[in-house]
């Protein structure tokens, strides 16, 4: 029978016997390792702590891709080490690939700088209809991107399709599902070739590392792994052991989360001093039939843009007293920033515009304290501003 989230993040590819007995796995600080005849001139079946095969490393894999549903996965030194190194796999000099428009900043720089310098082409899609991404095809198209939950507009990508569309035309199908998590999406189950996260967020959840994660085929995440050992942006040991402790609370958080963004979306979008409320658990958001159908919960990010913008949102940033000022998501403490200044900030502001990312739009993402806590936080921040224009 197989185990439910909940006991395979717990449980799930941990070594048995337990090493020593310890019940926690134990940190291998060491940078490398006794080897026999059978790994001697094979490079990449040398135990080296660059080629991400110590046993904290093997266990987390093992654990990733039995919560996404994969064959193996691989993990990384950040998201952006994860999202470069699978495309730079995916991708050689003279190729196309297809991405989703209002991908989150650091993929969209990269995309048009990087990738570009490599001679790989980019075209740019609207997600959310297929019926154009016909038009956008080329003979030297290689791959699909498109992301769970758009950062920070949370668009909602015909997710489904883009796996249909990926099998008729031959293409390697990515995505970014950072913003769901396992909890709520498994790409993999849906269809998808390549997983990938910013395991900063959710997957670790106490913003006190910097890891990324790929899962997939095992042919795949074979060859992820060969390019990883060459560019080495491999995660550390210790970091390792802290990503690895973090997910055994993932569920409880997730869902929490979940219920508690929710909940503040909709209050937000209640209230006179706020004029737009994108969170795609709401009823008016134009992908809420999709994200149901799709997803187990709608996530812990929101965004919301009051009236009288970017000075409306910095006094509100002033008066708030939980959340904390901050960039990055998916925490145990509830962070808020503006993404105009933080994570698309690399954008022009013509950019900016073109992907609806206002001055004054503010993101946030619910940590796990109370939810009437962080209710009132708001009620008394906007109250307080809408007191003083009055």
């Amino acid at each position: 029978m197989a185990a439910k989230l909940e006991t395979t993040l717990v449980h799930g590819g941990e070594p048995e016997p337990r090493i020593r007995g310890a019940v926690a796995l134990p940190i291998f600080q060491s940078s490398t390792y006794l080897s026999g005849a059978a790994e001697e001139g094979h490079y990449h079946d040398i135990r080296y702590v660059r080629l991400s095969n110590s046993p904290n490393h093997e266990v987390l894999h093992r654990k990733l891709a039995l919560l996404e549903g994969g064959e193996a996965a691989l993990v990384t030194s950040s998201g952006m080490a994860a999202i470069a190194t699978s495309l730079l796999t995916i991708l050689s000099s003279g190729d196309h690939i297809l991405l989703q428009r209002g991908v989150y900043g650091g993929t969209h720089a990269f995309a048009l700088r990087e990738l570009k310098d490599f001679g790989v082409a980019v075209d740019f899609i609207d997600a959310g209809d297929p019926s154009s991404w016909e038009r956008s095809l080329r003979p030297t198209t290689r791959a699909i991107y498109v992301e769970a939950m758009t950062n920070p507009l949370l668009q909602v990508a015909d997710l489904d399709a883009v796996v249909a569309f990926a099998r008729a035309h031959r293409l390697v199908s990515l995505i970014d599902s950072t913003f769901a998590s396992p909890v709520n999406f498994r790409p993999i189950e849906r269809g998808f070739d390549l997983c990938l996260h910013s395991a900063t967020k959710y997957m670790n959840g106490h913003n006190d590392l910097g890891a990324g994660a790929v899962i997939g085929s095992t042919s795949l995440i074979k060859k992820i792994k060969e390019r990883l050992d060459h560019l080495g942006g491999v995660l550390d040991p210790h970091a390792c052991f802290l990503l690895h402790r973090g997910l055994k609370t993932l569920a409880l958080r997730v869902r929490h989360q979940n219920e508690s963004a929710l909940r503040i979306a909709r209050f937000l979008s209640e209230q006179p001093s706020v004029a737009r409320v994108h969170y795609a658990g709401l009823e008016s958001h134009k992908d809420h039939a999709r994200a149901r159908k799709l997803f187990a919960g709608f996530g812990g990010v929101l965004s919301f843009e009051p009236r009288g913008g970017e000075a409306a949102a910095l006094r509100l940033l002033d008066r708030l007293k939980i959340p904390l000022r901050a960039p990055s998501l998916g925490g145990v403490e509830t962070l808020i920033t503006l993404p105009a200044k933080t994570s698309h900030a690399g954008l022009s502001p013509r950019e900016r515009e073109e992907l609806g990312i206002t001055d004054g739009l503010i993101r946030l993402s619910v940590g796990i304290e109370a939810t009437e806590d962080l209710l009132e936080d708001f009620r008394q921040a906007l109250d307080a501003d809408a007191e003083k224009r009055a």
